[in-house]
């Protein structure tokens, strides 16, 4: 796979807003294992490649259990979420795959049980963000960085 096309430099202005709105969303007072559930579910789901290896590489740096990442993608099945990551978790991929889900009213019950109308916001805002940035590296092709393993 060879990358399209640099987005950063040929709509550079653009390129910045959503590098500030991304780092808004990071200021934004949600938790920080939150916003790194939301980057790299959201990933998963839009299979972003270089935003799954970023993001992934960014939780574990910030101390997210790797077994947390591991089974994100069969978060209902395992126990290591709490209700609050459940419902955001349920409410990333209801926004996320809206065009498929329309946003169920028991997505929008299930935050409402575990976040503030803000939290909501923020979440929603974060959401919105993170598929802004998978849009763009998967219609340009951004290619993740390949981890070479050392020499034996």
């Amino acid at each position: 796979m060879e990358p399209r096309m640099n987005v950063a430099e040929a709509a550079p202005a653009l390129y910045a807003a959503v590098r500030a709105l991304d780092g808004a969303v990071m200021k934004s007072g949600l938790e920080k294992r939150l916003l790194h559930l939301v980057k790299l579910r959201a990933s998963q789901i839009n299979g972003c490649a270089y935003c799954i290896d970023m993001h992934v590489k960014e939780s574990l740096a910030d101390g997210i259990p790797a077994q947390h990442l591991h089974m994100l993608t069969a978060w209902r099945e395992s126990p290591l979420y709490s209700a609050r990551d459940r419902a955001a978790l349920d409410w990333i991929e209801s926004v996320t795959l809206i065009a498929q889900t329309g946003i169920p009213d028991s997505a929008y019950a299930a935050v409402t049980a575990e976040f503030s109308p803000e939290e909501i916001a923020k979440l929603t805002i974060a959401i919105g963000t993170i598929n802004v940035w998978n849009r763009i590296a998967v219609s340009s092709r951004m290619l993740h960085p390949v981890d070479r393993p050392a020499a034996a």
